[in-house]
């Protein structure tokens, strides 16, 4: 299934696209859905940054509830490829529980939008083969598999937003 979104921030591009790449965990503060970002590996070369960060959400999620979800569950892997030249960025995400399920790639664009203010830009897709989950029986597989793929097009598109509204605050917050 194909993704797309949109966000405008009343940020500098160059600040916004920044930001997500070099500050994302002081954004924590700014997250409510997210408990934790791992920086397991960044390398530059020249404009490009090659990353990857571990994610853990679930931080409005109510106690009792995250118990029955395993980390799993709320974690995955981004591996993230950063272009400053183009301020751009191509991805794949890998959950944690669903590995060999779960195909999410695609590729963010930072475009300025005005006097001091910009556009993140996502395309990309995401595709579930719902016979690789646990539990799910092979004839209804077919089913249920783009059922998963529009529920996780409408997280990332929430997700989008809600980085995007705690990057503007973060930036009024902590002025370049």
């Amino acid at each position: 299934m194909d993704l797309s979104a949109e966000a405008t921030i009343r940020q500098p591009r160059d600040a916004v696209f920044r930001v997500y790449r070099d500050e994302l965990v002081q954004l924590l503060p700014y997250l409510p859905n997210v408990r934790n970002i791992e920086v397991k590996s960044r390398e530059q070369q020249g404009d490009r940054v090659s990353m990857v960060n571990v994610w853990h959400g679930g931080g409005d999620i109510p106690a009792a509830v995250r118990k029955i979800l395993s980390d799993s569950m709320l974690s995955w892997t981004d591996y993230a490829e950063w272009n400053e030249s183009d301020h751009s960025c191509t991805w794949r995400s890998e959950s944690h529980s669903f590995k060999d399920a779960v195909n999410s790639q695609g590729r963010n664009v930072f475009l300025e939008s005005g006097a001091g203010s910009s556009i993140i830009r996502i395309g990309g897709r995401i595709d579930v083969d719902a016979a690789k989950i646990k539990g799910v029986p092979r004839l209804l597989a077919g089913t249920i598999g783009p059922v998963i793929e529009k529920f996780l097009v409408k997280q990332i598109q929430d997700n989008l937003q809600e980085v995007a509204r705690g990057v503007d605050r973060y930036l009024r917050e902590n002025p370049r």
